[in-house]
């Protein structure tokens, strides 16, 4: 592994929960509601969706990998079928509903990335947005997105883990101290490892962290009767801009 894949490696795998907590835990943390990631009716113009919309250009097939409800692919204009990827039923049944609303041509695929790119197949573009810090090993997936696009890759991430913000709680609650995220830079490095010589856009999103504290709790692995504590100790932790970045490269 060369030094980029090992830095993105060890960084990612410092931010696992450890067992001790996670057995204690009243519920999943990393179960997602389809409702949180759903299609909006009016998709945002951001740098994401415009590189898409480059590559796509006439028009085309978008594969989407850790769809969700197909936010990523249902943004984009000039789409000939869509396919989606998620390791969540509930949210590829989203995706299909919102494929058929749409009167598109697509396909679900359930399932981990890169395991099941090949059940996956090609597509003229692919999708990918904020999956990068579910994953530690991470050469073998963006290869895995290269292969699979006939055209480009349009990767958008957090400028840092996206649960970082949350550290301070994790010292609170668990005294955790948790070890420095990965970063877009890091991911930059390797994809240039890789040889994928990726254009990088930097922008701001105006939507601020969710801060439910029910939702906090159980990313913290904390019972509801905590919900309380959780609430005040979100009172403490100062509102930051979320940066986020777009990755593309062609195939």
């Amino acid at each position: 592994m060369a030094e980029a894949a090992r830095r993105w490696a060890k960084r990612q795998e410092g931010r696992g929960i450890p067992p001790d907590i996670l057995a204690r835990a009243p519920a999943d943390p990393w179960v997602h509601d389809p409702v949180d990631f759903a299609a909006p009716q009016s998709a945002a113009d951001t740098p994401s969706r415009d590189a898409a919309t480059k590559l796509l250009g006439e028009g085309g097939a978008v594969l989407d990998v850790g769809c969700g409800g197909g936010a990523a692919a249902f943004a984009l204009d000039r789409i000939t079928a869509v396919t989606g990827v998620d390791r969540q039923r509930d949210m590829l049944d989203a995706f299909a509903a919102a494929a058929r609303a749409r009167g598109l041509p697509h396909r679900i695929v359930l399932g981990s990335w890169p395991e099941v790119a090949d059940t996956a197949g090609h597509a003229d573009v692919v999708v990918c947005h904020h999956v990068l810090h579910n994953v530690v090993d991470l050469p073998p997936f963006l290869t895995a997105l290269t292969s699979a696009a006939r055209r480009g890759v349009v990767v958008e991430m957090f400028a840092e883990h996206p649960l970082a913000w949350l550290d301070p709680l994790w010292q609170r609650f668990h005294d955790l101290q948790r070890p420095p995220s990965a970063t877009v830079d890091d991911a930059v490095a390797v994809l240039a490892e890789l040889g994928y010589a990726a254009a990088v856009v930097v922008w701001e999103r105006a939507q601020l962290p969710r801060q439910d504290p029910a939702w906090v709790a159980r990313r913290l692995c904390l019972p509801a009767e905590r919900t309380g504590e959780v609430t005040a100790a979100l009172a403490k932790i100062p509102s930051r801009p979320r940066k986020v970045a777009t990755l593309s490269w062609l195939s």
